[in-house]
């Protein structure tokens, strides 16, 4: 049987397209949230060839297909379901708030694992090529080959991108998911990890007085990139969505393909950079410091505890803030006066 013809039975089992309210896949398996789960012939989809189980948890009728696979048949149920049934969410919330907290973010993060996973592979291929494993690990394989170190250094490249921008495939994800368009997401975490803006990274070891700031109406607003963070680009997208569609809602038909996009973008943005960005960037250092004392000071209590923790630490990428830990003092917004960092103009 062919994923097309898999991806029909399916759908026609569940009730048909219209029983389908939406669909998506994770690493193995095909989600459905349907319109009545009483329709659903699981015995005869749990006999289908290629079918290794099916499971309703979370609000969702899962059927496990495969890592691969999974892709392919779920491409096809789009092509007979369409985009009425590409919506994350059903009508109804299902579970309580942390079942539904962990499926808002397993929709919004699952889509960018395929990124991910190629970054991380590409940069374990990097790491192979230059880090010194011979000679008394003194030498790399591009010290004794230096004719592949540029090579290695387009690797580096290729792995780092995704990363890099990560707020780009967060923003699209997330903001899809929150009911807004994706590309204005897209959108707005270009403009956190804006090239003109001082690279988070280079935050930590960067002089007070040399970070570049925008002086308006009063405000010293630092203008410093959210490179690598996950939680301010997760509350800008949910506030981006929002404001579109309340535009969409307020804003007559013929002005609004116009004007919605340029106040929701404006608007967003200027509430990304004077509130949101810095205080989730200094939630984000907060909970860092908390695991990091968990960890180090509470013995096998605290081990006992991050592991609880880990999981969800993971899902929205926390486990990697201790690499980007950041100066919580220079991200307040505060208003101009005479000190090195108000007086500072953005480059």
């Amino acid at each position: 049987m062919n994923n097309q013809e898999l991806a029909k039975i399916i759908v026609d089992k569940v009730g048909g397209k219209d029983n389908i309210i939406s669909y998506q896949h994770c690493a193995t398996r095909l989600r459905l949230v349907l319109r009545d789960f009483d329709k659903i012939d699981r015995d005869f989809i749990d006999d289908l060839e290629g079918v290794q189980g099916t499971n309703i948890a979370n609000g969702q009728y899962q059927v496990i297909l495969g890592p691969g696979k999974v892709n392919l048949v779920t491409g096809e149920v789009g092509k007979i379901v369409g985009e009425s049934g590409s919506a994350q969410d059903s009508d109804e919330p299902k579970g309580n708030i942390l079942q539904r907290g962990v499926k808002v973010l397993s929709d919004i993060f699952v889509p960018i694992i395929p990124a991910i996973v190629a970054a991380g592979l590409l940069m374990g291929i990097n790491n192979i090529l230059t880090s010194p494993f011979f000679n008394g690990r003194t030498d790399s394989i591009i010290s004794l080959y230096p004719q592949i170190a540029d090579l290695a250094n387009m690797i580096n490249v290729f792995s780092s991108a995704a990363f890099a921008f990560l707020p780009v495939l967060i923003g699209f994800s997330a903001t899809k998911k929150f009911g807004g368009n994706p590309f204005l997401g897209a959108a707005m975490g270009m403009i956190m990890v804006h090239p003109e803006l001082l690279n988070a990274y280079a935050l930590g070891t960067t002089a007070p007085a040399d970070v570049p700031v925008w002086n308006i109406l009063g405000l010293a607003i630092p203008a410093v990139g959210y490179q690598g963070t996950v939680l301010p680009v997760l509350a800008v997208s949910w506030i981006l969505a929002k404001i579109e569609n309340f535009l969409h809602d307020k804003t007559p038909i013929w002005l609004d393909n116009l004007t919605t996009p340029l106040l929701a973008t404006l608007i967003t943005g200027f509430i990304t950079f004077i509130l949101v960005g810095p205080i989730m960037r200094n939630a984000g250092d907060m909970l860092t410091n908390a695991i990091t004392f968990i960890y180090t000071k509470l013995g096998f209590v605290g081990g006992a505890i991050f592991g609880l923790l880990y999981a969800p630490i993971t899902l929205t990428g926390m486990h990697t803030t201790p690499l980007y830990q950041l100066r919580p003092n220079l991200l307040q917004i505060r208003l101009c006066q005479a000190d090195p960092l108000s007086s500072q103009q953005h480059q």
